[in-house]
């Protein structure tokens, strides 16, 4: 029984959270004594696919028939390539506080996903989707600045580290301004265009969509990340996501090449052709 119970404990405190077990943790830093976050990030899940907590599913879409859409069908040929792993979800909570119009355009989009996600068409992923997709990305830091390079669509974002006003015009990825709480970078994001989505799952938001991120490295190797979603024309009240972002660690980690424009030229401009080509 006493060997039972011990091996219990272990089991136990092997489950225990990695940013559990980091209270303690002292954070390599800069000669400023900000925290260092340089290296290269990626996200470990299935968020990408649906931010909520989801059962493993076939993708579906809807078929067009001669009279309109007629029900959804799993995607044929792909097997489970096609397929959507389960996932506990990235959302504080569970679910996602949409207003009930909105519910119904989520459901639309995702009906739909293969011909409206603008992840399919290679546009830029916007905030926060370009942080969990399954693609690294850079962190590139200096006492003054930091940068962030994505792989998905060759994305970049440069983080203001001073209030710059209010930006002046609406973009895929939005205006970034950082700042240092302690020692979580705090990074406020506004000026999004309503043409992003969060996952492939018609997750959307407005124009009004307004993020408020937060970096905080809870281990040589490990950022816990969170960011606050506020959207007043789509959501009910603001809401959460956090997940854990780990280092990569190969010696020769690098980004690489994933400028995908050259993937989807048929599939954005095929109906142009002057003889299309038979689908």
């Amino acid at each position: 029984m006493t060997r039972s119970l011990a091996i219990s404990l272990l089991f136990l405190l092997g489950a225990v959270p990695a940013t559990a077990q980091s209270d303690d943790f002292e954070p390599p830093r800069l000669a400023n004594g900000n925290p260092n976050l340089n290296g290269i990030w990626q996200a470990i899940g299935s968020a990408h696919y649906d931010v909520e907590r989801h059962m493993a599913r076939p993708s579906m879409m809807l078929r067009e028939g001669p009279h309109g859409p007629l029900p959804a069908v799993p995607v044929l040929g792909l097997g489970a390539v096609g397929a959507v792993p389960g996932g506990m979800g990235i959302v504080e909570g569970g679910k996602i506080p949409y207003k009930p119009e909105a519910a119904t355009k989520r459901e639309e989009y995702r009906a739909h996903w293969m011909e409206r996600d603008p992840e399919v068409r290679c546009y830029l992923p916007g905030v926060p989707r370009a942080t969990y997709m399954p693609f690294p990305f850079q962190i590139i830091q200096n006492e003054g600045a930091v940068f962030i390079a994505y792989e998905f669509a060759g994305a970049v974002r440069d983080i203001y580290m001073k209030d710059v006003g209010p930006a002046e015009t609406d973009s895929w990825m939005g205006q970034s301004v950082g700042r240092w709480e302690g020692n979580t970078l705090v990074v406020e994001v506004t000026g999004f265009n309503d043409q992003t989505w969060f996952d492939r799952s018609g997750t959307h938001h407005s124009n009004q969509l307004r993020v408020v991120e937060r970096y905080t490295l809870t281990s040589p190797n490990h950022i816990q990340y969170e960011a606050e979603i506020r959207d007043p024309e789509v959501f009910t009240r603001p809401w959460k996501i956090s997940l854990p972002l780990y280092r990569r660690m190969e010696k020769d980690a690098r980004l690489m090449d994933f400028k995908c424009v050259e993937f989807v030229e048929e599939l954005l401009f095929g109906e142009y052709r002057r003889r299309p080509l038979e689908r």
